[in-house]
């Protein structure tokens, strides 16, 4: 993989629609990796997606913020890629991502890397990763095998700390990473999290135990995740006591993220507490993954 690719970073001066219009916010966006930096991810062809009229400059502090399930790198044409992520993750611009499904020196399948040192490495951001899943090697000496979560930032990371979720029998261990970072001179507490996807009643403790986490930060908030549960379920009706789903603010259309082949289902989120606003939302085409990144622009509240 190709060190120091250069992000296309977005503008940080557009402000947020307060009440935002449906004709100016995000749908499906049709992302080619191969496209030029400095390319802006902007109103589609089809008119599917705009980024939000700037109200004022000054009144709030955008940061785009992106979910991204990359299955390992491995794409819908059973292609191990990451350098095909790397570069669909720095077309979006956003400042803040939070992956699931990645893999540090955990098997053959992903060539034993470390792809969250990797794609930290390529994209120049700021890295913390959570261990769900920690083994020993396989030869003696080589690394530990980690499967889990990771948070890619622009701005660095002050602190950080990954909480092991509940789980029942032989379940696979999930967890919730955080970070506490600086963005735009606000500290915000950013999550990102991969709940169960074979059982309700532990996404459901999962997701208990997620809000009494969350409840404790001082800071504005922001939860990215594969949540594994569509937008009606009672898993995302508890966590929306506490957060709004960007989707639900700024999205049109359906939102799909899974299947990328046949999307059907909304499972991937951006959610933040109520003192953030969503400014658009948008959903990216890839076939990078089996589940498509989700991005929201989201205002920050004023220092």
């Amino acid at each position: 993989m190709a060190a120091g690719r250069r992000r296309n970073a977005h503008s940080g001066a557009f402000g947020c629609v307060m009440q935002p219009n449906p004709a100016l916010t995000g749908g499906l966006v049709h992302l080619n990796p191969t496209t030029p930096r400095g390319a802006a991810l902007d109103v589609s062809a089809d008119g599917t997606s705009s980024r939000a009229l700037a109200e004022s400059a000054t009144a709030h502090r955008p940061i785009r913020v992106m979910s991204y399930n990359i299955a390992h790198g491995q794409g819908v044409d059973d292609r191990l890629d990451l350098d095909r992520v790397a570069a669909e993750i720095g077309h979006s611009g956003a400042d803040i991502v939070g992956l699931q499904e990645v893999d540090r020196h955990w098997s053959q399948r992903s060539d034993f890397a470390d792809q969250a040192a990797e794609l930290a490495r390529d994209l120049s951001m700021h890295l913390v990763y959570g261990a769900n899943l920690d083994l020993g090697p396989l030869t003696p000496g080589a690394p530990r095998r980690q499967y889990g979560n990771a948070i890619l930032s622009d701005a660095p990371i002050r602190e950080w700390r990954n909480t092991l979720l509940p789980r029942s029998g032989s379940s696979e261990q999930r967890g919730l990473l955080e970070a506490l970072v600086t963005m735009r001179g606000i500290p915000v507490r950013v999550f990102t999290t991969h709940l169960q996807h074979t059982s309700q009643q532990e996404r459901l403790a999962q997701v208990a135990a997620i809000r009494k986490r969350i409840s404790t930060a001082g800071e504005p908030v922001i939860l990215t995740g594969d949540l594994n549960a569509g937008p009606d379920t009672p898993e995302i009706d508890a966590i929306t006591q506490d957060l709004v789903d960007a989707w639900a603010e700024a999205g049109v259309g359906p939102g799909y993220t899974y299947s990328t082949e046949n999307p059907h289902a909304r499972i991937d989120y951006v959610l933040h507490s109520n003192d953030v606003t969503t400014c658009s939302a948008a959903v990216l085409s890839t076939a990078g993954s089996d589940h498509l990144p989700v991005t929201a622009d989201l205002a920050l509240p004023r220092a």
